[in-house]
This record gives structure tokens, C-alpha cells and sequence, in this order.
């Protein structure tokens, strides 16, 4: 007889991060998040949607229940992910205007967060974006997103030792491994939130 073996279903993760630079050390860390998925995390499936091309907020542009192409489109990206990964920096003790701007959109009705698993991510100065992180929690209970509580990750990316390279990638191992278990908890977490079958 063969032998089933039981398997984890792989979890679709949209990954959007708060920054548009691309040097950015946020962006940096959802780099990491997709590699660790690739090479070290069966069962997680990551894709990273870009936020930058989308118009700010302007309901005037929903044109007969549609909405602007970019805004379709990401709109799907969300609407298809089990789980959102989101790169949060600090902005004045807060997030980013394209970060709100990206939520915003796709809380229009149907709002497309609905009952996902979230996680939050930051590296910055002083608390490394630990406040961005509150502010968004309170946005994501609004928008029905259901964020892990442990691990919280926000990193200081000015303390020594060096934690990103001047192309702004992650590149302390302590940093990588501690991204590796909010990965895995937000696994658990969208498992433990999807329906039984």
C-alpha cells in the first residue's frame, strides 16, 4: 500500500510594501520574506504587488461600478492572496500616504481585505517603525484584516551590527531568521483562520 502523506495547502501571500523607493529597507525585508518562502518554507506561496501605480483615492474615478485598470488589478491581486504581508514604514509616528492610499482602494465595496491573515513588517530608525505598526492595526480592525500577534517585527536598521547593504537588502542572518517565524505564524495563522473542509 502507499503510504498519503498529509500536506499543508499553500497559501497565496500578496506582499505590498508602504515605501515606493526601491533602495528602501522596507522593501528590503519583503525581498527577504520572498526568498525564505522560495528556499526555506513549504506551503507558502509570496508575491510582492507593487502599490506605485496606483491613482490616489478619487471615487470620481469608479465609473460605472468599475474601477481604474491599476486599481482592477491590484484589487484581484488581493482578492485571489489567503494572507497580505505588509512592509510598513514610519511615517510622523504613522504609515505611508501610498500605504493608506493602497488600503483605501481596496477596502472599496466589496472591500477585498476581508477576514485575511496579516502580518506586519518595519525597519527604520529609533523604534524601527513599531509605531506605523499600532496605526495600522487600528486601520486593518475597520477593514476586517486579522493581524498575528507574535512574532512583531521592527527592526532599528542603524544599530551596529549592519543589517542592509547600500542596495537595501537584508543582510543580517539574526534579521533573516526572525522573519522566518513571522512567516511561519502567519501560516498557522491564515491555516487556523480558513474554513474546515
Amino acid at each position: 500500500m502507499e503510504a498519503v502523506v498529509a500536506s499543508k495547502p499553500v497559501i497565496k501571500v500578496a506582499a505590498i510594501c508602504g515605501s515606493l523607493r526601491k533602495a528602501s529597507y522596507n522593501r528590503g525585508l519583503i525581498r527577504t520574506a520572498l526568498e525564505l518562502t522560495k528556499e526555506s518554507i513549504a506551503g507558502l506561496q509570496m508575491e510582492y504587488i507593487d502599490i506605485s501605480p496606483l491613482p490616489m483615492l478619487d471615487t470620481d474615478l469608479e465609473v460605472d461600478g468599475k474601477f481604474p485598470p491599476a486599481v482592477e488589478a491590484f484589487r484581484q491581486k488581493i482578492l485571489e492572496a489567503d494572507s497580505i504581508l505588509i512592509a510598513s514604514p514610519e511615517y510622523n509616528y504613522s504609515l505611508t500616504a501610498p500605504l493608506k492610499n493602497a488600503l483605501d482602494w481596496a477596502s472599496r465595496p466589496p472591500n477585498v481585505w476581508a477576514d485575511k491573515a496579516a502580518a506586519i513588517v518595519s525597519a527604520g530608525g529609533g523604534f524601527g517603525g513599531a509605531r506605523s505598526h499600532y496605526h495600522l492595526r487600528q486601520v486593518g480592525v475597520f477593514l476586517d484584516l486579522h493581524f498575528i500577534n507574535k512574532p512583531e517585527f521592527y527592526l532599528n536598521a542603524f544599530q551596529p551590527p549592519a543589517k542592509f547593504d547600500s542596495d537595501g537588502n537584508l543582510i543580517d542572518e539574526d534579521s533573516k531568521e526572525r522573519m522566518k517565524q513571522v512567516l511561519l505564524s502567519l501560516q498557522a495563522f491564515t491555516l487556523r483562520l480558513q474554513p474546515k473542509n
